[in-house]
């Protein structure tokens, strides 16, 4: 069953980049996404990181849906999707690709190029490697798939809780969760400040401070852990299929910083590199310059 309701981007019913807002229920999980252009287009499905939502799409949206069909579902547990008690509901990397999949497939998105941001990376990756003949190509923005990309201190007590699965250990990540970090994670590495809304941290942080979603997130760090070991069979993907692949990159992210941007030119030679004098959330500040790389890449290797 799918509910909506829409907004033009452009102000008129007739806009071919208007938005809509859906709803579709997958495996008895409301699942919010926001869709726009015309079914027909070829179809971009972006899938967004932590701890946002299809929110982080926003301005990319419209930017594309005059010569794309754009689709970006928010996960359970983000953003306006049913979030489960964790202690009801498996809130593993698996488990988040295995509904988006089937999301997919509900949806009758048959192929379609893979934008993968931060969490969208391991989702997008194992929906690419066991279905390789869907994916067009993949827009990768700091979004990981080596073992460079998680050498850096942010990670250390992420990797201890991997180790040691204590409360001490958890507890230690919720400091992750609140304002401050929310904030950082938009602002660290921006050349201007004036230019980051504050409606990003206004819609996520409510999101992150409802009851039960800590241990939701919590658990998510821990299953964050399962994405290392698939990195081998990732990189076989890469290799084997050859995507095209654009890769625009915030390179001042401590969280993903550009070591883990360069190493898939080793398995993608033909791969687009661009790294852009921002943070972690590149769209915030880059978003117009993304968008002109997206429409020339994408011209290059889906329309023509």
């Amino acid at each position: 069953m799918i509910s909506a309701g829409t907004v033009s981007a452009a102000g008129t019913e007739s806009s071919s980049t208007q938005v809509h807002y859906r709803t579709v229920e997958v495996d008895g999980v409301s699942i919010f996404y926001r869709e726009a252009g015309k079914r027909e287009s070829p179809t971009l499905l972006l899938l967004h990181g932590f701890p946002t939502s299809s929110h982080m799409f926003r301005d990319l949206i419209p930017a594309l849906a005059d010569r794309y069909h754009v689709v970006a579902p928010d996960y359970p547990g983000f953003g306006y999707s049913d979030a489960p008690p964790a202690d009801q509901f498996e809130y593993s990397f698996d488990h988040l690709a295995r509904l988006i999949e089937q999301f997919t497939e509900q949806l009758q998105l048959t192929s379609y190029s893979l934008y993968v941001m931060d969490y969208g990376a391991p989702v997008g990756f194992r929906l690419a490697a066991a279905h390789p003949e869907r994916v067009d190509t993949i827009i990768a923005q700091n979004g990981n798939a080596y073992a460079e990309g998680i050498d850096n201190p942010f990670w250390d007590s992420i990797k201890a809780y991997w180790r040691e699965q204590t409360e001490e250990n958890r507890n230690a990540l919720r400091g992750l969760l609140t304002l401050d970090a929310t904030k950082w994670q938009y602002t660290d590495g921006v050349r201007d400040l004036s230019k980051i809304s504050p409606d990003t941290w206004g819609h996520v942080q409510p999101l992150l401070d409802r009851p039960g979603n800590q241990e939701i997130q919590l658990d998510l760090f821990y299953s964050y852990g399962s994405n290392p070991p698939l990195y081998p069979a990732w990189q076989a993907y890469f290799r084997k299929h050859q995507p095209p692949m654009l890769i625009v990159w915030g390179k001042n992210d401590q969280i993903f910083p550009p070591a883990g941007a360069h190493p898939y030119l080793r398995d993608l030679p033909n791969a687009e590199l661009h790294l852009l004098d921002t943070g972690h959330f590149a769209l915030e500040e880059e978003g117009e310059h993304i968008a002109r790389l997206m429409r020339a890449f994408l011209k290059r290797n889906v329309e023509e």
